[in-house]
């Protein structure tokens, strides 16, 4: 998702339909304290590939345990979880995240050909005093990020951006090395529309990127699961990841995850594997997570710059947001 890469090798061979999961729609549902994974144990060299049909003598269930989880019964900066903007490192003041030229700066990816900027109701762009812009709306435990066509009043005091929307990170606030991260949501579709949950290194570096949703929003249905690395004799970005079809993704919930051992990731629908990939070198670092909704796009396919086709608002639903540690006692018994 973020602007610095230019992908080396991305694999992405066409769509793959996701068959309805063989898990009770109620267990999909849920985020329990505890629960356990089916997932691959065949050769961890195997580099890059898709599940299509996964030899049932190399699953075995992986028991995990709960560490983060947000259900969205509040709004997502009312308990400390989340920040409204990309964090920078300690030479950055606290005051440029709220206001003042240059603040955009963290509030977009502008690499990337974004035309939206990130508003939290403490942000003021180039005015004096925050404009109480909120696009977090929470209802019946869900909540919506909305993206809307900035007002024109306040073109010039957000950066002449053409949408305004929001990012939700954990960066400084939860990151975890190894584990289960997953998203329950409706992914929203519509021209120029680029929603996306997704995982970079604490450390502040770049790569390892994890990518475990993005929507390509002129392709409804289409979705896109992608690991990116760094090659270290040559710096150059290497990539790897497929797109699934989910024909229903923008009407109902669906889970989104990925594990992370410590010899591969596996890429999950509904809690069934769907990809995996060793774990490319420079996987070192506790990971944050990132839910966002992009307007724009140079660069991603089925994501287009902004015209006159593109919705005057759109949301992306969030369900819920967990994260699990393996077990590893449970998992020795």
């Amino acid at each position: 998702m973020i602007g610095r890469w230019m992908r080396g090798a991305l694999v992405a061979i066409g769509l793959l339909a996701v068959p309805a999961s063989g898990v009770a729609q109620d267990d999909l549902d849920g985020a329990p304290a505890s629960m356990s994974l089916q997932v691959t144990t065949d050769p961890s060299t195997i580099e890059c590939r898709r599940l299509e049909t996964v030899n049932p003598a190399s699953l075995v269930f992986r028991p995990l345990r709960r560490t983060f989880h947000d259900d969205f019964d509040e709004h997502p900066l009312a308990n400390g979880r989340w920040v409204p903007h990309y964090a920078g490192g300690a030479a950055w003041p606290e005051a440029r995240y709220w206001g003042g030229d240059g603040s955009d700066f963290k509030r977009k990816t502008s690499a990337n050909g974004e035309q939206q900027i990130y508003v939290d109701p403490r942000y003021a762009g180039r005015a004096t005093a925050p404009l109480g812009l909120d696009p977090f709306k929470v209802e019946d435990g869900v909540l919506s990020i909305v993206a809307s066509r900035t007002p024109p009043e306040l073109k010039f005091v957000l950066f002449n951006n053409e949408y305004v929307s929001g990012i939700l990170t954990t960066q400084g606030t939860f990151a975890q090395k190894h584990g289960y991260f997953e998203i329950r949501a409706k992914v929203p579709v519509g021209h120029s529309v680029w929603p996306a949950f997704w995982m970079l290194a604490d450390d502040g570096g770049w790569p390892p990127e994890v990518d475990v949703l993005e929507g390509r929003g002129e392709r409804p249905g289409d979705l896109v699961m992608t690991t990116h690395w760094r090659i270290p004799s040559t710096g150059r970005i290497q990539s790897c990841g497929f797109d699934f079809a989910v024909g229903d993704a923008s009407q109902a919930f669906h889970n989104y995850g990925v594990l992370w051992e410590e010899d591969r990731l596996v890429y999950f629908i509904d809690r069934r594997p769907v990809s995996d990939i060793k774990v490319p070198i420079g996987f070192d670092d506790p990971m944050y997570m990132i839910v966002n909704l992009a307007i724009g796009s140079k660069f991603f396919v089925g994501v287009s710059s902004v015209d006159a086709e593109s919705p005057p608002t759109v949301a992306f639903q969030i369900d819920r947001i967990s994260v699990y540690q393996i077990d590893t006692e449970q998992a020795r018994r």
